[in-house]
């Protein structure tokens, strides 16, 4: 059942929960919505209360005219409100990074783990990340959102198949292509804020995949070298993409 919390600028944000336990808030990357995440909240439920939820702009969560990182950061401060006031955390890409930046503010977040946050991730040959931030703009602008989408998977190392255009998921992909730029911004200019970071209080772990792209092992050892006694895991055989069977038994483990 959909359920609604509002944003302390008034944003509604829609969110679902299962399964019972502990709180734990599972916080999408670039181009997903609650709904991205529906292979993973049935290997949780058993263990936690599953909070997914729609980032601002996204599915049934509303937005307003002029985004900032500090708005999206108030959204998950809301949801752990409505959660009991305290809760686990879970992100994933640019969602690691809300979680990182919640978490540095002050957020109740008592566990906290990350899977490849995308800093140090804006280094393609030739192009400056504020160039790249421009262009995928642009293309929303003229309403090209599949430019966009495009243009940002190769820009993150992974190849782009002419046949994703195809797939069933490709729709949905589209509908939310509107919020990369809220991604980028997170993004910042790629480096990692090691002193907001430093902030961080909470049992805190550092994921990334065996088979993902070199910048992922490398923002990892970064955001740990920022974050007080954060612990480090591979999961071998897995890219940017994570396997919810693989990463499920990770999550459980460290949360319990």
């Amino acid at each position: 059942m959909t359920e609604f919390q509002i944003s302390p600028d008034g944003t509604k944000i829609a969110f679902e929960r299962s399964g019972a336990g502990p709180a734990l808030i599972v916080v999408g990357g670039a181009l997903n919505s609650r709904r991205s995440a529906d292979m993973l909240v049935p290997l949780l439920a058993p263990h936690f209360t599953v909070y997914a939820y729609d980032r601002r702009g996204r599915g049934e969560s509303t937005d307003t005219a002029s985004y900032s990182p500090d708005r999206e950061v108030e959204d998950l401060k809301a949801l752990i409100d409505a959660a009991g006031g305290s809760a686990y955390a879970y992100g994933h890409s640019s969602g690691a990074i809300l979680v990182l930046e919640a978490a540095g503010a002050g957020a109740s977040i008592s566990k906290l783990a990350v899977y490849e946050p995308p800093y140090l991730a804006g280094n393609a040959p030739g192009e400056p990340w504020q160039i790249f931030r421009d262009r995928v703009q642009a293309a929303l602008d003229t309403g090209d959102r599949g430019g966009a989408v495009e243009m940002f998977i190769r820009h993150t190392g992974s190849d782009f198949d002419e046949g994703m255009k195809t797939m069933p998921w490709w729709p949905g992909i589209l509908s939310v292509a509107h919020t990369l730029p809220h991604d980028l911004a997170l993004t910042g200019d790629g480096s990692v804020p090691a002193e907001r970071l430093s902030n961080i209080r909470g049992t805190a772990l550092g994921i990334y995949g065996g088979a993902s792209p070199s910048w992922a092992r490398a923002a990892i050892n970064a955001v740990a070298e920022a974050v007080p006694r954060m612990q480090q895991e591979k999961l071998d055989g897995q890219g940017h993409a994570v396997g919810p069977e693989a990463l499920a038994p990770v999550l459980i483990n460290f949360f319990k």
